[in-house]
């Protein structure tokens, strides 16, 4: 154990010397130095796989630097210095995919007011029943964060955007000495990004330093002071510059105005003939945890249409998509009608023909069999591969990762890929047996600009054929150029179900 002094701050200072790390036989990061300092507020970018998050967990001491003569990792809190990340372990908090992915994948399922109260507790689980004044600390979390009326909703009835702020609360809650976050704003809509940003722009008259990951450097955080890069596995660092996409101010949509105009006169013709129908709802109501998730949507869609799905957190735009793939059964008063799948057949015939992305999909994929055999087992319909990949299955399932950039991943393990990576694997898994449906939920979340540009590409010229295409995006940048029709949900509600409406780009643009 080495101890040293150091001035007493209540937070906690970090110092990275000549660190190494090899993962999966990878090298992921080459003689890195880092100095983390109580006050200091960190923008991280880099590529996908370029190793931020296993960067973050290094710090967080859930991973091991390789163990050289050189390499050094000292924490510093309240006077004394040591090298063991288990002695100031519970004083960081760390909010990320991995994190928010863990309870979907353990089922763990409590009430949101015993997840926010687990921070308090610096435990994954409820170990005991929190005294008044710690219930009172959690519920004027949940209040400053704008969801105080999730305190009593079960953590998997939520939405994607929903729990990430219910994990944000934890973390906050915790009253860290440092704090991590790994793309804290995938899944939230305009009024809870610019929430979250708030949050984080009060705590820069703290010294709670903080490390901010993301892939959209125009939603850095108010008083950020300083900028890392990670790139070939080595680490640049500087003082914080606003880029001019920052300057021109957050949106919900992300691009500049000038790409919103482009975008909306392409979307600004006339929609293309109806082809047959291929799925529709008919007065779906949806309960989740005794909640009504959806109520009462009817809604068609045909052959060559591609809908855009949009609406706040908690709308039921993730439990729609679910439903329309068969993941949730509709109340006894409504129907899903799918086109070639009479009743009694088997749901798995229809569902060969959707290709799927979606964050819970890729939470409860397995982890251990390769990307190769994650791809077939999606040709087949089939959580998991069973039995030997066919020769056909192999060529097809390859040339689907080549399409979407993933080709040199297909002898990895699902589990050794970051984030992003993974999510390129869910595309070509979605799209190697060229499905006539796609349905894609929130699709480039933790993707880097060039693969989202090349992703958007793809699915503009899937939505330019005469497949049925589905997506769900907080983000109006994210709307395919030859998107036809759009469906508005509030509360479950159906807001507006049509044609494409011109004047809501420009509208939405605006908010």
């Amino acid at each position: 154990m080495n101890r040293t002094r150091w001035p007493r701050s209540p937070h906690l200072a970090v110092d990275l010397a000549h660190i190494g790390l090899v993962r999966d036989d990878r090298r992921i990061l080459r003689n890195l130095s880092w100095r983390i300092r109580p006050g200091q507020h960190w923008v991280l970018q880099g590529a996908n796989g370029a190793g931020k998050t296993q960067l973050l967990k290094l710090i967080a001491g859930d991973v091991w630097p390789q163990p050289t003569r050189a390499a050094r990792r000292i924490y510093h809190l309240r006077g004394s210095a040591s090298d063991e990340p288990l002695n100031v372990k519970e004083h960081i908090a760390y909010l990320g995919a991995e994190r928010q992915d863990r309870y979907q994948h353990y089922l763990w399922d409590h009430r949101v007011s015993a997840i926010v109260g687990t921070g308090i507790e610096r435990s994954d689980m409820p170990l005991r029943r929190l005294r008044a004044i710690e219930r009172a600390r959690v519920a004027a979390m949940l209040r400053r964060l704008g969801i105080a009326e999730l305190a009593r909703r079960r953590f998997l009835t939520l939405s994607q955007g929903e729990r990430r702020l219910v994990l944000l609360a934890r973390a906050l809650v915790s009253r860290p000495a440092l704090l991590l976050l790994d793309e804290p704003l995938n899944g939230l809509d305009a009024v809870n990004r610019e929430r979250v940003l708030t949050a984080l722009a009060r705590l820069h008259r703290s010294s709670l330093p903080w490390i901010y990951a993301t892939h959209r450097i125009e939603e850095a955080p108010a008083g950020t002071t300083h900028r890392a890069r990670l790139r070939q596995g080595r680490l640049l660092t500087g003082r914080w510059r606003v880029p001019a996409s920052a300057r021109a101010g957050r949106n919900a949509a992300g691009p500049a105005a000038g790409g919103i105009r482009t975008r909306r006169r392409q979307t600004e013709r006339e929609p293309r003939r109806a082809g047959a129908r291929r799925l529709e709802l008919q007065d779906a109501w949806v309960w989740r945890g005794g909640t009504a998730v959806l109520r009462g949507v009817s809604w068609p869609i045909r052959a060559g249409e591609c809908w855009v799905v949009h609406g706040a957190n908690g709308s039921g735009k993730s439990t729609l998509l679910a439903t329309l793939y068969g993941d949730h059964g509709v109340a006894s008063r409504g129907s899903v009608w799918r086109r070639g799948h009479p009743a009694g057949t088997p749901l798995l015939d229809f569902q060969r023909r959707v290709g799927r992305v979606s964050p819970e999909l890729q939470a409860a994929l397995p982890r251990l069999p390769t990307v190769l055999d994650c791809v077939v087992a999606g040709l087949r319909g089939a959580f998991r591969l069973d039995g030997a990949a066919r020769a056909g299955e192999r060529r097809a399932a390859l040339r689907s990762l080549r399409r979407v950039g993933a080709l040199r991943l297909a002898q990895r393990r699902l589990g050794d890929l970051s984030y992003g990576q993974a999510r390129r694997v869910q595309f070509a898994r979605a799209l190697a047996g060229r499905p006539d449906i796609v349905l894609l939920d929130e699709p480039y979340t933790g993707l880097d600009a060039p693969t989202r540009a090349r992703l958007r590409s793809l699915v503009d010229n899937l939505a330019s054929r005469e497949r049925s295409i589905v997506i769900a995006t907080h983000h109006l940048d994210d709307w395919p150029r030859h998107a036809t029709h759009e469906l508005e949900l509030a509360a479950g509600s159906v807001r507006y179900c049509g044609a494409l409406r011109r004047q809501g780009l420009r509208t939405r643009r605006a908010q």
